[in-house]
């Protein structure tokens, strides 16, 4: 009777033990894989029914739940200034997933963070709804209604204003753009219906922010990244003496300066003159006298070919290795092959701006517990240490030229030393005209440097657009000096 009572015993335990070990991984180590299965609607359907924590910009929510009596779910996901601020929140739906800031702030905003976990134990026993935490940007609301406002309706356009000495995204705005309320509704056969209509909107993905996964060639603003290189050489300085012919052949490629410029205007020139004037072929002969390696050391210390994210992720941008001369002739002017987004370049003129050393681009201020304790606080992280500073601030000093006396002029602000270098790149398509990518980006003031700038306009027209680019950064810089 004993041996049998004895085996019952250990069968119990055996059975505990097993269920408990299943309860404990299913708790500990399965629950946010579980959770975030897209097949759990369960989980889904929980996260409408408390309110998750709001998107700040400026104290105020661009993002929050409000209660809500449609008899569905206790709340409803609320986008203010939803096409100004859509490529950054992203949108949250029951139809069509989280995107953005919406997914990527996820675990804060619902409070499932580790941060939050005393809260939701105090909730658990309370029998409070369990809130998530806020998450404040660091945008300024007024520069980003004004970088939004000035894009024109109907092209592709973004705008990104960055604190050079901290990295804080200041605004960062594109077009075309969306109302993200009309994919947060509780009807999925409504929101997949707006999701639907969408798509036939050219150039716009509600799944993509142009900033940060739009990549396109940068045309002649990769040329601080060739001033860079020839100076690191040692064979260059600004005042080198260089060939200018109106055209060059590279290993049969053939790279001509505009026709409708003034590089034609000497044959011989410095580095002064053709980057005011924007003169491609002296920088061609440049990449074929130093070789691939230099140009791919220094684009990559600067960000191509490496991931980053803001926490947003953000696409790569391309410079590949091992080009042949020809291939080269023609990436060192940002055609071919290289691939940037608006945020790399915006880089770019960050770490001109900083005496070569790029900050981490960053969108999140600080996040806020329900009861309003700082939960994190970001501080200011180098990307890299791009170049020295003595070879930025021949650069940086080179960047007066083209608002000066080159393809910029019209960028000016009276009493704003303003730094920039434009950029134009042909783009083949199957339209009459010419299309094109047209850039501008730069930092001010030129002394003590506080902000880059970056405009970039994906194919456009260039005969009716071409001169939209530098007015635009002008109209931006005057936004950010109170001009």
């Amino acid at each position: 009777m004993n041996q049998a009572i004895r085996r019952v015993w250990v069968a119990l335990m055996v059975m505990f033990l097993v269920c408990f070990g299943a309860l404990s991984y299913i708790q500990f180590f399965a629950a946010d894989q579980l959770a975030g299965n897209a097949l759990n609607k369960r989980e889904l359907y929980r996260e409408f029914d408390m309110p998750r924590g709001a998107i700040l910009v400026d104290g105020k929510p661009i993002a929050e739940s409000v209660p809500t009596e449609d008899g569905q779910f206790t709340y409803q996901r609320v986008y203010n200034d939803p096409e100004v601020y859509a490529h950054l929140t992203g949108f949250y739906s029951l139809a069509n997933m989280s995107t953005h800031l919406e997914s990527e702030l996820n675990d804060w905003l619902t409070g499932k963070s580790s941060d939050l976990l005393f809260d939701r134990l105090s909730a658990l026993f309370t029998g409070k709804t369990t809130e998530g935490a806020s998450v404040e940007l660091t945008i300024d609301d007024e520069l980003q209604h004004k970088a939004f406002n000035m894009l024109p309706d109907g092209l592709r356009g973004t705008i990104i204003v960055t604190d050079v000495k901290t990295g804080d995204v200041l605004a960062m705005a594109s077009k075309p753009s969306y109302n993200p309320n009309k994919l947060s509704v509780h009807s999925t056969k409504a929101a997949s219906e707006n999701l639907k209509k969408l798509t036939g909107v050219k150039g716009l993905s509600p799944y993509v922010n142009p900033a940060l996964g739009n990549r396109f060639s940068p045309g002649s603003t990769f040329k601080i990244l060739d001033l860079v290189t020839g100076l690191e050489s040692g064979k260059y300085d600004m005042d080198t003496p260089v060939p200018n012919p109106q055209q060059v052949n590279i290993q049969g490629a053939k790279i001509s300066n505009f026709a409708e410029g003034i590089c034609a205007n000497r044959t011989q020139a410095d580095l002064r003159f053709i980057t005011a004037q924007s003169c491609n072929t002296p920088f061609a002969q440049m990449s074929e006298k130093l070789g691939s390696a230099p140009f791919e050391d220094v684009a990559e210390r600067f960000g191509f070919n490496q991931q980053l994210n803001i926490p947003l992720k953000v696409t790569e941008s391309q410079f590949k290795p091992n080009m042949s001369a020809g291939e080269l002739a023609q990436s060192v002017i940002g055609q071919r092959d290289v691939q940037a987004t608006p945020l790399q370049m915006n880089m770019v003129a960050m770490g001109i701006a900083n005496d070569g050393v790029i900050m981490q681009p960053n969108l999140v201020k600080k996040v806020i517990a329900p009861d309003l304790r700082v939960l994190e606080e970001t501080k200011p992280k180098e990307f890299s240490t791009a170049t020295t500073k003595e070879v930025a601030n021949k650069v940086a000093e080179l960047m007066k030229g083209p608002v000066q006396s080159g393809t910029a002029m019209r960028a000016n602000v009276p009493g704003v030393d303003l730094r920039v270098k434009t950029g134009t790149a042909d783009v083949p398509d199957d339209q009459p005209g010419r299309t094109v990518n047209s850039w501008v980006t730069g930092f001010a003031p030129g002394d003590d440097p506080e902000v880059a700038i970056t405009v970039a306009f994906e194919r456009i027209d260039y005969d009716k657009n071409h001169r939209l680019a530098v007015s635009l950064m002008k109209q931006m810089t005057e936004a950010v000096f109170n001009q």
